[in-house]
Formats: structure tokens, C-alpha cells, sequence
């Protein structure tokens, strides 16, 4: 698409406040395109005397839904898939769909000779566990949709497993042990024809997992990308249509192989263990899709940083010009969940990354659904605390904000709301404002 001498306008799709997002529109602007974040305060489609516009009106779109952590997956896909009517689309929905899908995932991978493991999905409760022992004493039994570690067990093939979870369709896995005292895998992260960096992704204490999100550890994979490494992940990107993808890979006895492919990756990981964040590389590919050109070399400079300050495109209060508004020490809020609401005083504090909510509270407002859980670290406790993490919206002075707050017990604490800078982000605290009246 030819956009002329004016900058590309690229708008990143994301209705989370993700660093990602925030990574990738400041890497538009710097690599110089105009960045729009298409969210639900200022996107519309009109359809007017048989035209259809777009506002904002930008060339190509950023797929960055993250479905996986969706209240409405379908309606978040059809959005994409409308937008996807109108504007060339970086990981186009269709293409994103088979890859949300761990299952079909492995369908196109095995049908394209690329390896996987060994699974089963069946319907039937009886031939789904009749299957179980082929597949050795230990068996990995997930969801076919899920993140971050949620929706996936490791489990003994003696005890009978059921073919679906709650709502969610199952199925199992072979289990691909790995050499050294901690499981690992390898996550490769592909822009376009590139890879971008790989690390290693080590399984916390007592866990096999190795999400980051579970406290998983991470590492410069070095050498160990070897070019049949990156073959694997490039091809398993080319297959399913993907434009950019974090590629998982475990080796085992027989070689290297793909146990997930996923269209949105976090990469806050992947710039921990390598140095290098993927966003410019996918500021670059957007840029050209909307037939503007990149210098390569800017992309290298900018991927040496992983910018995820809140971008001058994000459209929310912080950033509309004025002042941002202030919040003292102690602030009077009103915590809404699914069946209820109360006002409360909370105390901010800008050293927590994220808002916490006392069991009871939560439990009295309907706070949910429970989205996965965070583990945080204790002088006490080697590994830490797992507390869970649940959807609640945040009403601070008329401003409604939606967070994943972490979940404990504050009966011993003065305030039963922590606000963290998942919300605090947003405005100047003064710590010597309280609106409790104390002192």
C-alpha cells in the first residue's frame, strides 16, 4: 500500500494495557510512522452512503488481542476479523485462531512434517482414558485454550482424566523430559524472516512449568540457537500464517520440537535473558505492510531498549494533554466485581506493580473471574506465596480503570485495598493526602 509522502498510520489493536503494546507504538513513532492504540475509546467503523471508514483512519493493523485472557473471546475475534475487512492485519484473526488453539496448532505442524509430541484428543471418555498408559507413566493433560501455565498439568497415567475441563476441551501430551535438575524449554521469538532472540525458560522450584508468569527463570539461549533451531521456529511461523510469534521448543531424546506457537508472546522475558525487545521488528514489518520503509539499523539501536512507557497515542486521561490528576496516600474508591460494589479507603503504594483485594472483599463483590495466579516472594517461604488473580474495575474520582488484582488475606491491614501502579500509573500520588482524615 502506497501511503504517499505522509508517515505510515499504523494502529497497534490491543484492549489491554500491555507493556508489549506500549513497546510497540513508542517504536512506531521513533521509527517514524504515526501510532494510533485502537481501543474501546476511540475506535468506530461507520458505514455511511455505502462507504465504510475507519476511525482512527491508519493504513494496517497490530493484532495484539490477547484472547486467551478474554471475558468474550469470540466478540474480541470478530472485532479483529472486522478490522481485518478493512485494513491489511498483522496476525490476521483467522490465522491467530488456529494458533489460540493448542491442538490445531499441532495439526498444521504435524501435517507439515514439522515435529511435535505425541498427543490425543478424544471426545469419548473411554478411549480418551483407554489412550492414557501409551503414553508412558507421566503425560502432560492440557486445555486447548489457556496461558501463562493455566490449563496445563502434568499427571501420572494410572489415574482417569476427563476429556474436557470445566467448558474447555482437553487432551493429552507426551511428556519430553529434558536433561539438567530443572525442566526447560526454549522460546524463540520470530518477527517476519527473523529471529529476533531466543531464550532458555527454566521451571521454578517444585514446578515443571516454565512460564515466566509462574516465576519461571529465564536465559540467553546462545549458542543453543542452532540454524535447525531456527529453521523449526521460522517454519512453524511461515505454516500457520503468522507475522511474529513466540515459538516453544523442548528437546528430548529424539531431537528438537514444538510444543506451542504463540501470536501474542509476552517478550518482557525474552529482553530480561537477551537484550534485545522484538517491537521494533514489529514497528518495521507494519511500517513496510503500509508501503513505508525502515532503516534496519534504527531497528537495532531501538531493539537495544525495551521502551514500555506509556505512549503519546494511548488514548487515556494521563495523556490527553492536561495534568494528570492527583491521588493522595489514603483514597476514597469504589471497588465493582460481578455482583456488587463497595466504598472503601485504599492506600497507594507506588512500589507494587499491582493492585491487591482482601479475600472478603472480593468475595462480597463478585471479583472474578479468576484469571491465573501470581507468586510472591516471602523472607519466610523459599518459594514464595501463589495468590490468584481476578478481573476488578477500580473507581478512583470518576475514572473506572480494570485491573488483575492479586488476592489475600488484609484482615490484619488497616485498608482492604492496596493500589498498585497498575492503577497509580495514571496519576501524581502525594503522600501526604489522606482522605480518611487521619494523620
Amino acid at each position: 500500500m502506497e501511503t504517499g509522502s505522509r508517515a505510515p498510520a499504523v494502529g497497534v489493536l490491543s484492549l489491554h494495557s500491555s507493556k508489549e503494546t506500549k513497546a510497540i507504538c513508542n517504536a512506531l513513532v521513533a521509527l517514524g510512522a504515526d501510532a494510533e492504540w485502537l481501543r474501546e475509546e476511540n475506535t468506530a467503523i461507520r458505514i455511511r452512503d455505502g462507504e465504510v471508514d475507519l476511525d482512527p483512519p491508519v493504513d494496517v493493523v497490530v493484532n495484539r488481542l490477547l484472547l486467551s485472557k478474554a471475558d468474550a473471546p469470540l466478540e474480541e475475534l470478530c472485532l479483529a476479523n472486522r478490522l481485518a475487512h478493512l485494513r491489511p492485519t498483522l496476525n490476521h484473526p483467522e490465522d491467530v485462531m488456529t494458533a489460540l488453539d493448542k491442538y490445531a496448532t499441532a495439526i498444521v505442524l504435524a501435517q507439515h512434517g514439522i515435529p511435535v509430541p505425541d498427543a490425543l484428543l478424544a471426545l469419548d471418555y473411554d478411549e480418551f482414558n483407554e489412550s492414557l498408559q501409551a503414553f508412558g507413566e507421566k503425560a502432560v493433560y492440557k486445555t486447548a485454550i489457556g496461558t501463562n501455565g493455566a490449563g496445563t498439568w502434568l499427571v501420572e497415567t494410572d489415574e482417569q482424566k476427563t476429556p474436557t475441563v470445566g467448558m474447555k476441551q482437553a487432551f493429552l501430551q507426551e511428556y519430553v523430559e529434558t536433561t539438567g535438575e530443572r525442566h526447560r524449554d526454549m522460546r524463540v521469538y520470530v518477527v517476519g524472516d527473523e529471529v529476533v532472540g531466543a531464550m532458555f525458560r527454566y521451571a521454578p522450584p517444585g514446578d515443571w512449568r516454565t512460564n515466566v508468569a509462574l516465576g519461571g527463570e529465564v536465559e540467553d539461549a546462545g549458542d543453543a540457537l542452532t540454524d535447525e533451531v531456527a529453521r523449526i521456529a521460522l517454519d512453524a511461523t511461515r505454516v500457520l500464517d503468522l507475522d511474529y510469534a513466540g515459538v516453544d521448543l523442548v528437546e528430548g531424546p529424539d531431537g528438537w520440537c514444538i510444543l506451542e506457537v504463540n501470536p501474542t508472546a509476552g517478550f518482557r522475558g525474552l529482553y530480561e535473558a537477551t537484550g534485545r525487545s522484538p517491537a521494533p521488528y514489529i514497528a518495521k514489518l507494519a511500517i513496510e505492510a503500509a508501503g513505508g520503509t525502515v532503516d534496519d539499523e534504527r531497528v537495532a539501536e531501538l531493539a537495544a531498549t525495551l521502551d514500555d512507557s506509556i505512549p503519546a497515542c494511548a488514548p487515556l486521561a494521563v495523556t490527553d494533554g492536561a495534568e494528570p490528576a492527583t491521588v493522595g496516600y489514603i483514597e476514597e474508591v469504589t471497588v465493582i466485581g460481578t455482583s456488587g460494589a463497595e466504598t472503601i479507603y485504599a492506600k497507594s503504594d507506588t512500589g507494587a506493580g499491582r493492585t491487591s483485594i482482601d479475600t472478603r472483599l472480593a468475595a462480597a463483590i463478585g471479583a472474578g473471574p479468576v484469571r491465573n495466579s501470581i507468586r510472591i516472594k516471602s523472607g519466610s517461604l523459599k518459594a514464595g506465596r501463589v495468590r490468584p488473580m481476578v478481573d476488578v474495575v477500580v473507581d478512583l474520582g470518576g475514572e473506572r480503570h480494570t485491573v488483575q488484582a492479586s488476592v489475600e488475606d488484609r484482615s490484619h491491614m488497616e485498608h482492604p485495598v492496596l493500589l498498585g501502579r497498575d492503577v497509580l500509573q495514571y496519576y501524581h500520588v502525594d503522600i501526604n493526602s489522606r482522605a480518611d482524615g487521619s494523620a
